[in-house]
């Protein structure tokens, strides 16, 4: 599975399956997440929260959308924003070379959050596995996420054309695309997952054979003790 790459109507298949089945708390996490992202310091926790779920998507947990007040998402908040903050200053560095090695380095760095929060790792090396892992699909996170998106665009673009409810199903079906983008984000970084998984177990040191011991010294024959003298005969 780690050396398989993501194919993109598979993958958007399989996000609309785990969205229909997660569909109520998606939809419901999506809406906490909206009308509480307006408030200073309490929307660091529900952005975390939503990377936690996502996490737990990936390995099959129920889903509950007021985890995203947990106060578990308030910790390492020092790594999350130093993270942020490498992240901006990397992409702004890249955005002066005609901005497409910025769009190139976002794929990259895409899944640097995740492994920060699941795996517990520094911002760098987190950014640096995730540049590993998404080396040689980033075409396919490009056409997967470009897919996905068109798909939104045209069925908004459709539901605008209806008088009167239009604009209420356009704002509708942007709660679905977004509970839909969730499962999608969860099911690509699964796969990812599962490569990092691979690259850090190749990375462990092996198990080292124990050296052969040295072969004892023979130990020095005890010395005899003297012969005692015969005793003359009569």
């Amino acid at each position: 599975m780690a050396n398989q790459k993501l194919q993109v109507i598979p993958t958007i298949t399989e996000a609309i399956q785990l969205g229909i089945k997660n569909v109520a708390s998606l939809i419901a996490t999506i809406v906490l997440y909206v009308l509480t992202v307006w408030i200073p310091y309490l929307n660091v926790g529900t952005t975390i929260g939503l990377y936690r779920i996502i996490i737990d998507m990936t390995k099959g947990k129920i889903i509950n959308p007021l985890s995203i007040f947990n106060k578990e998402n308030f910790r390492n908040l020092g790594n999350f924003f130093l993270l942020l903050g490498l992240l901006s200053m990397g992409l702004s560095a890249a955005a002066i070379f005609m901005l497409i090695p910025a769009i190139v380095m976002g794929i990259a760095w895409g899944y640097a959050i995740y492994f920060l929060i699941e795996k517990k790792m520094t911002p760098v090396k987190a950014m640096a596995l995730s540049d590993k892992v998404t080396d040689g699909e980033k075409w396919n996170i490009f056409f997967i996420q470009l897919v996905f998106g068109l798909c939104f665009s045209i069925v908004s673009g459709i539901f605008m054309l209806i008088p009167k409810v239009g604009v209420v199903l356009v704002i509708l079906l942007a709660i679905v695309f977004a509970a839909a983008a969730v499962a999608l984000e969860a099911v690509m970084y699964r796969h990812f997952a599962e490569k990092a998984e691979a690259l850090l177990a190749e990375a462990k040191p092996c198990c080292h054979k124990p050296e052969p011991e040295a072969p004892a010294e023979p130990e020095a024959p005890a010395p005899e003790a003297p012969a005692e003298p015969e005793a003359p005969a009569e």
